[in-house]
């Protein structure tokens, strides 16, 4: 999908799928433009991706017709028109707990080149642009993805504020981080997190924004979650299927050779 075509579909109601790119090798996007996916989800969040590697991703799968949404590092906007500026069709910002932080980002997705002073007093409904700029700004970024993770129980507290803002596309759930703040670490099957997955889905529908969610916890369980609203799917990631594929692989290679199944370590990949 082109940027417009994944905003139409969100904007519709209109499932769409894709799945986490840590990798900047180039053979990887002719690899992942074979999978059957509308868009890619790139990680600066928690992976070391610098500013070129980015825009060369960027540009690749964009021309590849897979749209790049980029999770910037924080909910900074100036990181925002970075990754912009490299190519990505949209912005997740992760850990979003303000309807000014809200603001800020809706600033750098949709209403740039204006920055500073007067674009705060527009923010904070004390200006408005001239119809020409106004025009020129819809023109400019009617494409332009804002998304914010859904990750805490303050988010949660406030997120009918947050739904209000004004050019929010969708809303995205992070698992781990949802967990750890509700005091439940991992615990994906708890009730007490169940119940707020689906209450961020139903009421991020009811008010007409996509709601997404990341998730690497079995394909039943995103199935399910397709039942509260959820229409904007993140599945697993190239690393963990590279992962969980070659560990499944090695061990039935071991085992049907004779030989004891080395020892799996290491710690689950939080993305």
């Amino acid at each position: 999908m082109t940027s417009k075509q994944l905003r139409s579909a969100l904007h519709a109601g209109r499932r769409v799928y894709g799945t986490l790119v840590v990798s900047d090798s180039p053979r990887w996007p002719t690899q992942i433009a074979q999978l059957g996916l509308d868009f890619v989800f790139i990680d600066t969040e928690h992976v070391a991706l610098d500013r070129q590697p980015l825009a060369w991703m960027c540009q690749v799968y964009s021309a590849l017709g897979l749209a790049p949404l980029v999770r910037i590092p924080s909910p900074d906007p100036h990181a925002a028109t970075m990754a912009l500026d490299a190519g990505a069709a949209g912005i997740i910002a992760p850990y979003v707990e303000t309807v000014e932080q809200v603001q800020a980002l809706r600033g750098a997705v949709k209403l740039r080149p204006i920055k500073g002073e007067r674009l705060q007093a527009v923010l904070e409904g004390r200006a408005a642009f001239s119809p020409e700029l106004a025009a020129y700004q819809a023109e400019r970024h009617r494409d332009s993805l804002l998304v914010i993770n859904v990750e805490s129980q303050p988010a949660l507290d406030r997120l009918d504020s947050l739904l209000a803002v004004e050019d929010l596309d969708a809303v995205l759930v992070g698992p781990h981080d949802l967990s750890s703040s509700l005091g439940m670490p991992e615990r994906y099957e708890a009730p007490a997190f169940e119940a707020a997955v689906r209450e961020i889905g139903t009421r991020a529908r009811a008010k007409g924004i996509a709601a997404g969610i990341h998730s690497w916890m079995g394909i039943e369980r995103e199935i399910g979650w397709a039942k509260f609203g959820y229409t904007f799917f993140i599945h697993s990631a190239d690393i963990i299927a590279m992962r969980c594929t070659l560990a499944a692989e090695v061990r039935a290679l071991r085992t049907a050779l004779g030989d004891l199944p080395a020892a799996e370590g290491g710690s689950e990949i939080a993305i």
